[in-house]
């Protein structure tokens, strides 16, 4: 049972989820002074005094703790002034409760530490009983980090304005539950409930069938949103947050999908928040698993200038840093990138049923494409230049120069159904050769090798010791590297599906996955327009024949600087895309 000793008027940090936060008279160590360079440990603590202790008391083995939760932050940063706080989130490992999958239950039992460390809560040496013991050892700065679940609950905490939060760095994190399970209407087919089972597994056998209950009735199974999902909307309440942000997220996460960095990024903006961000060409990955140093000396920085005080310039460098090959990174003074405005593009009809190209001039004329739910995304990118009655696909033609599309894009669709319930998807393409990260694979990315780097001081049990990893690279012939689905029935409010008529034209708009992507000169790029995405979307209720009106169609891009010339040459025959192959978020969303 690894401990951790801190001393009085130590910063604290984070990271909320499974593991015990608990007291106890110990002796207690003073860092030595300075800031220290990223890299193994070169300093060992001087003893003082004795002081209270935080002590994070594993379940497992220690390596599998290490590789999922507890990771190198207390090697690192206990000798380098911090003190760490694991926590278990009411409903986890030794708190009482039932998972409330990003709710208030969930959201509020963190904000009670952050409340603790400044002396605004009570806290006990145990359970039930015990005796009351405070955090006298904190100065009251914290800051929360985390991947995933814990990255989530560090967003829905920084919503509330908790006094005393001064940082969060969110790594894949959810900044809306709705966007989660659903999608403009849409439904991915998986509730809260599975989620919640999951977690609860690990509770000391607390009953918790009436709370999941209620996340079953909560969470209807079509695609409004109501009540349920605005109380797990960290978005509604982003004019709150007063911590600084640190975000890190894949391009090519298809579990917590790329939406949720984009939503959140857009309103801490709006509410002038300082941040930073990483985009990644992985998938559901932390940083210390694809750029270790730099991330580490980041992170240390970004505590050391937002914790402590220390003037050392972080806040005043790059914005944003992005990969563009594997191992390949740029810095934009922005995210979206400077100078990206939105530009339309429209679909026009050409010589071939459901191809064409795509041009930012008025469209006019029809397209129509029948919903076959075995099929997916892949299946309608796979043969670009071949018609299919199961989609339609419009090209740019080989452009003339690089296209940067760096924000959220949003698509319009004008669709007439022949059925009283229709869903829709739209997917943008990259056709043409590259070399990317292999997001679809195993490691979303990345290898793991024999060799390992340490970061830290050691503890019996617990080396600051981990695995190397490399970047898991593929060739590939195009990318499907956006995308977004949405009910048709919820054409005139989220809130509310209405049945269709059919032989009825209705207009629906949505949003695409959030991105900073560059289309190379030379390659194409495409807009499809589909139906169910199969392994995404929920089974429909009726096999929908859509007609399109082109004149009443297009897609919005935010592109960066000017847009591209178009080719005419719309029926190259490319080579076969990149699988995508839909994970299931329940099992997948990791702490």
């Amino acid at each position: 049972m690894p401990s951790r000793q801190i001393s009085p008027n130590q910063t604290a940090l984070f990271s909320p989820h499974q593991l015990t936060l608990w007291t106890e008279q110990a002796k207690a160590v003073r860092p030595s002074p300075g800031r220290q360079t990223s890299g193994p440990d070169q300093t060992q603590p001087d003893p003082i005094r004795p002081k209270m202790q935080v002590r994070t008391c594993l379940t497992s083995k220690p390596s599998q703790l290490r590789k999922h939760r507890a990771k190198f932050y207390d090697n690192y940063f206990v000798p380098r002034g911090y003190a760490i706080v694991l926590v278990d989130l009411a409903g986890t490992n030794r708190s009482q409760g039932c998972a409330d999958v990003g709710g208030p239950s969930d959201v509020l039992s963190a904000k009670a530490v952050v409340d603790w460390l400044n002396g605004r809560a009570q806290g006990y040496t145990a359970k039930t009983g015990g005796s009351a013991t405070t955090a006298g050892w904190s100065t009251g700065k914290v800051g929360m980090i985390g991947k995933s679940y814990d990255a989530t609950i560090a967003n829905g905490v920084a919503a509330t304005g908790v006094d005393g939060l001064k940082t969060i760095v969110p790594i894949a994190g959810i900044s809306s539950w709705y966007n989660y399970y659903r999608s403009d209407g849409a439904t991915f087919g998986f509730n809260p409930v599975g989620l919640a089972q999951t977690v609860e597994r690990g509770n000391s056998g607390q009953n918790c069938s009436a709370a999941n209950q209620k996340l079953t009735q909560g969470a209807t199974s079509n695609g409004d949103y109501g009540p349920f999902w605005s109380a797990r909307d960290y978005l509604t309440t982003a004019q709150n947050v007063r911590a600084s942000v640190l975000l890190s997220h894949g391009l090519g996460d298809l579990n917590v999908q790329t939406i949720h960095f984009g939503q959140w990024w857009d309103r801490l903006a709006a509410n002038g928040v300082e941040r930073k961000i990483w985009l990644s060409q992985t998938g559901h990955v932390d940083p210390f698993d694809y750029r270790r140093a730099q991330w580490v000396d980041t992170l240390h920085q970004w505590f050391d200038h937002y914790l402590l005080g220390i003037d050392n310039g972080i806040e005043r460098g790059p914005m944003a840093s992005i990969e563009r090959a594997p191992d390949q990174w740029v810095d934009q003074s922005s995210w979206p990138a400077a100078n990206t405005s939105g530009v339309t593009y429209r679909p026009h009809a050409g010589a071939a049923a459901g191809l064409g190209s795509l041009t930012t001039a008025p469209s006019s004329g029809t397209a129509a494409f029948t919903d076959n739910p075995r099929l997916s995304e892949t299946d309608w990118a796979a043969q670009p230049s071949s018609v299919s009655g199961n989609r339609v696909l419009y090209s740019t033609g080989k452009l003339d120069r690089d296209l940067q599309i760096s924000g959220t894009s949003t698509i319009t669709v004008t669709a007439t159904p022949n059925t009283s319930t229709a869903q829709l998807s739209a997917v943008l393409v990259d056709y043409g050769p590259a070399t990317i990260r292999n997001y679809t694979g195993s490691g979303e990315g990345i290898k793991t090798g024999t060799g390992e780097t340490c970061w830290g001081a050691n503890a019996p049990g617990d080396n600051g010791c981990y695995r190397v990893t490399t970047a898991d690279s593929v060739t590939v012939g195009s990318e499907i590297f956006s995308r977004g689905w949405a009910d048709l029935g919820n054409y005139r409010s989220l809130g509310k599906e209405e049945p269709l008529t059919p032989g009825k034209a209705y207009t629906m708009t949505f949003r695409l996955a959030s991105t900073d992507h560059v289309v190379p000169k030379g390659h194409q790029l495409a807009l499809i327009i589909g139906g169910t995405d199969q392994g995404f979307l929920g089974q429909p209720r009726a096999a929908t024949k859509f007609t399109l009106d082109l004149a009443k169609t297009s897609v919005n891009l935010p592109v960066a600087g000017s847009a591209p010339s178009f080719g005419l040459d719309v029926s190259v025959n490319l080579p076969l895309g990149l699988g995508h192959l839909r994970l299931n978020p329940e099992i997948r969303l990791g702490w």
